[in-house]
């Protein structure tokens, strides 16, 4: 296929929250979303069931007025109902012979590919043509339960945002965690290790960046002692988020599931020393103690002495905040990223 072959790009809202949009965001800066021509089809959006149906149902009428006019299709799907919302449109391109490229963002193959839908991710991922994966781990996963399309399987993972640093804001004696504030992503087990921690440093706090369970958290950290060194910052995004990264020293996301965290990309972007877990696509990259440093999820105590360790040696936070530069600007920046993405769809 010619390099003028056009892209259909089908994928949540611009406006909704979540990593699949900072993804496609991302993509949007390459040179490969110019080259073919792309084009994002919103399926998804925030609000009340009446409001999502008729958003889908807009975008279904805008995918087939549009299709005949392009030549990929490149589908972003996770789990659940954004899997059945997608299974829609790769009908539709597939009854239309349109080349299929099935982008997998899940987080959780027990409750994706080995569980009660998994006759309708075999669907999908039968009908595609190529289907990408955010890690090895996933790649291992996927094919272990669909071995008739290990052939199609690639890595790409997602991309680190290009950062510019604004000089007013200083870094303070913070940890950040962003994310949803929720058990999978295991906030509720940094404030109890950063709990046994506190005293030691008076002058250390912890910064909360998310939505979800907010109340939860602060009575937690009440109950802990801790909450005036615990700050809920709400979701962030544009300067609160730029700022929230930049006042920050260390960053730490402890993880139960991933596919490859956004939140660990935004860290490396801005140059954070990170804790975190071996889950997704972690252990692809990882090397505890040099790049990151690394905990079992759930480890609390251990998590403790992790942050404990970064806290009270200035030059290894120095060593891993230089590591995760090296990362950002090499084989997770947007450039490399996006030139991968471009020989995917030469390929198809």
């Amino acid at each position: 296929m010619s390099k003028r072959a056009k892209v259909l790009v089908i994928a949540t809202s611009r406006k909704t929250r979540g990593g699949i949009t900072a993804v496609i965001k991302a993509h949007e800066q390459g040179q490969q979303w110019k080259d073919f021509e792309c084009y994002w089809i919103q399926t998804h959006r925030d609000g009340c069931p009446f409001k999502k149906m008729a958003y889908l149902s807009t975008a279904i009428i805008n995918y087939v007025i549009r299709i005949s006019h392009y030549d990929i299709v490149h589908i972003h799907f996770s789990n659940g109902n954004s899997l059945i919302r997608k299974l829609i449109f790769a009908r539709i391109a597939h009854h239309r012979q349109k080349k299929i490229l099935i982008h997998f963002h899940a987080y959780n193959p027990n409750k994706t590919i080995h569980g009660e839908n998994k006759k309708a991710y075999r669907e999908l991922f039968e009908m595609a043509d190529k289907i990408i994966v955010l890690s090895n781990w996933w790649k291992e996963e996927v094919t272990k339960a669909f071995p008739n399309v290990a052939d199609r399987v690639c890595v790409l993972y997602n991309p680190c945002e290009n950062i510019d640093l604004k000089k007013s804001i200083k870094a303070q004696n913070k940890i950040l965690y962003a994310g949803t504030v929720n058990q999978r992503k295991g906030y509720a087990d940094l404030i109890r290790a950063f709990a046994k921690i506190a005293s030691k440093y008076p002058e250390w706090s912890l910064s909360i960046a998310g939505n979800g369970e907010i109340e939860e958290g602060k009575q937690l950290a009440t109950s802990l002692g801790i909450s005036s060194q615990v700050e809920f910052l709400g979701w962030v995004k544009d300067e609160a988020k730029q700022c929230a990264f930049q006042e920050a020293s260390i960053f730490c996301l402890p993880s139960y599931a991933e596919g490859f965290p956004m939140a660990v990309l935004d860290a490396w972007a801005y140059g954070l020393p990170v804790i975190t877990t071996p889950v997704g696509g972690i252990p692809d990259i990882a090397k505890d103690g040099d790049n990151m440093l690394l905990f079992n999820p759930g480890d609390i105590n251990t998590l403790a002495t992790k942050l404990d360790t970064l806290i009270s040696d200035q030059t290894l936070r120095k060593h891993i905040a230089d590591e995760s530069i090296k990362l950002a600007h090499g084989p997770f920046s947007i450039n490399s990223i996006n030139s991968q993405l471009a020989d995917i769809y030469h390929s198809l």
